[in-house]
Formats: structure tokens, sequence, C-alpha cells
């Protein structure tokens, strides 16, 4: 059987979910974007130690994170609005050709900060996107995904292969 949607009523409006009866607890979520740069632009930018003529890369890439982070509500429609306790962005360069962004929120509340961390880590890649374009529009962004979150009713850690 499939699960109920929980932005969907019985009559098939959309809504925000109810939180008020759940129990406030400490939570945490992780998610991840990989953003493919190709090898020159990957060499260009390690050459430069991540900067470009618009600044540092992967420093502008974490405050974009952290700004997406406080607006999460705003963008996405039926998203509480939640205190955040803390937002930590990680940007690695994995191979000679991708760069992985890890955006790891903290909350105390009724619900969950899974929403805050993907669109951190969506934002981030973005905004690389953005301070590389001039050099290339190959560069692809793929692989957004919750990796773990925990806190709520139920925790999930996803599966490494």
């Amino acid at each position: 059987m499939a699960k109920k949607l929980t932005h969907i009523d019985d009559a098939g409006n959309p809504g925000m979910v109810d939180v008020s009866d759940k129990k406030t607890t400490a939570r945490v979520a992780s998610a991840q974007a990989v953003i493919y740069l190709g090898k020159e632009i990957m060499q260009e930018l390690s050459g430069n130690q991540f900067s470009t003529k618009k600044g540092s890369v992967f420093h502008t890439a974490i405050i974009a994170a952290t700004m997406a982070v406080k607006k999460t509500d705003a963008i996405i429609p039926l998203c509480h609005n939640i205190p955040i306790s803390s937002c930590k962005t990680d940007i690695q360069q994995q191979d000679e050709e991708h760069l992985y962004i890890t955006c790891t929120v903290k909350t105390t509340g009724q619900t969950g900060i899974e929403m805050e961390a993907l669109h951190g880590a969506s934002v981030a890649a973005l905004t690389i996107y953005d301070m590389c374009k001039a050099m290339s529009q190959e560069m692809v962004i793929k692989d957004i995904m919750l990796i773990k979150k925990t806190g709520g009713k139920n925790d999930y850690q996803r599966k490494t292969s």
C-alpha cells in the first residue's frame, strides 16, 4: 500500500502539515549535490585555489548555501519556518572532474530539516555554476540527494553502493 501524501488533505487540496502535536526534538539532516566541472575547469580553478575574478568560488557557495537554508520556507511553498541552529557546508574535490557539496543543518523543533539541507546543497551547486559559467557551460549539477536525517519519527541513512 502506498503511503499517503502528508501535504494533501482528504479532499485532495494542498496544505501545510500540522505539526502542533509533534514532539520537539533535536534534528539533523545532511544533503549532497555533485557538480561536474570537467578536467579543464577543475585544473584552472585548482591552480587558482578555486578563485575567479568574481571571488572565491567555495566561500561564495558556502555563503549562498547558508542563505538558502535560512530562506527555504520562502521558496518551497509548504515548508515550515524553522529556526536554524547550525548550517555547515563542505565542498570537496572528489576527482579531476567533480566537486561534492555536503550541507548539514541542525534545529530543535517539531518538523524535519531535510528540505533545508537539500535546498542549501542545491543552491551551493548553482552558485558554483554561476561563478564558473564564463569558463564553460558544459557543467552538470547532478545527484542532489538526502544523505541522512535524525531526530524525527523516522531516521534515515542512505545506503552506500
